[in-house]
């Protein structure tokens, strides 16, 4: 049953890669205006996922504090990585910049919904209270990351319907991940407390280099209260999750 509830998730994550369909009837002065504060919350909510619900977790796994930040840290790592040779762009504005690698972004997609799929696989086997607090943390933050990237194949020559086809698609690796994901934490004796502080250094990477610099540019003051207000509600989400029964 377990399993059923993670394919379900990962079958909503991949739905997000549809979202793009919404920026071809919102004016891009709106979603200009708007985008900021879904990636502000995306941040609280990856933030607050990683700190608040995937370590306490992963502490049951592995008790040597010192050897789970080890976990954490590498985490933190390969998604630097991903980010750094497979050019896994994250554009979060209604128009991004052109760029030859349009096909090699493509790949560093599948890469990270792939590992999306493998966390929410093994999270799920787990706990499934869990698993629902880590897909909504990944989906916040896959709905300003999929408009960027559908925006980031529009302006890279490719046609609408392709651009959506090619998104969906490689949304599609993060249920192929759930599937390897479920199986690897149930066949291999300690993989779990591997990858919960790992996929919690993975949130943290994201959320810290990734979406934060991404705020820091909003200079009005207003807008900039809103979006620390947004980023508070974010965390606040995932431990209102956390603390249900």
């Amino acid at each position: 049953m377990n399993l059923l509830y993670a394919l379900i998730a990962s079958g909503i994550v991949s739905l997000i890669s549809l979202i793009g369909v919404f920026a071809l009837v919102i004016k891009d002065d709106l979603l200009k205006k708007i985008i900021v504060f879904l990636v502000a919350f995306a941040a609280g909510g990856l933030i607050g996922g990683a700190f608040l619900d995937i370590l306490p977790e992963a502490m049951e796994y592995v008790k040597d504090t010192g050897q789970l930040f080890i976990y954490v840290i590498a985490g933190f790592y390969v998604f630097f990585i991903l980010e750094k040779y497979l050019h896994w762009r994250h554009c979060h504005a209604a128009q991004c910049e052109v760029h030859r690698f349009t096909y090699l972004n493509i790949v560093g997609d599948i890469v990270h919904n792939f590992c999306d799929g493998l966390i929410i696989g093994a999270i799920f086997l787990v706990d499934v209270k869990l698993g629902i607090a880590t897909t909504l943390a990944i989906i916040f933050h896959e709905i300003p990351h999929e408009l960027g990237n559908f925006a980031v194949l529009i302006y890279g020559g490719f046609s609408k319907f392709k651009a959506l086809a090619f998104n969906f698609l490689s949304s599609l690796f993060a249920i192929a991940g759930t599937l390897f994901g479920y199986y690897l934490s149930s066949k291999i004796n300690g993989f779990v407390g591997v990858l919960l502080p790992a996929a919690a250094g993975g949130f943290i990477y994201i959320a810290a280099c990734d979406l934060i610099p991404e705020l820091h540019k909003e200079e009005d003051g207003k807008r900039s209260a809103l979006i620390m207000i947004t980023f508070t509600l974010g965390i606040i989400l995932m431990n209102i999750l956390k603390t249900l029964d």
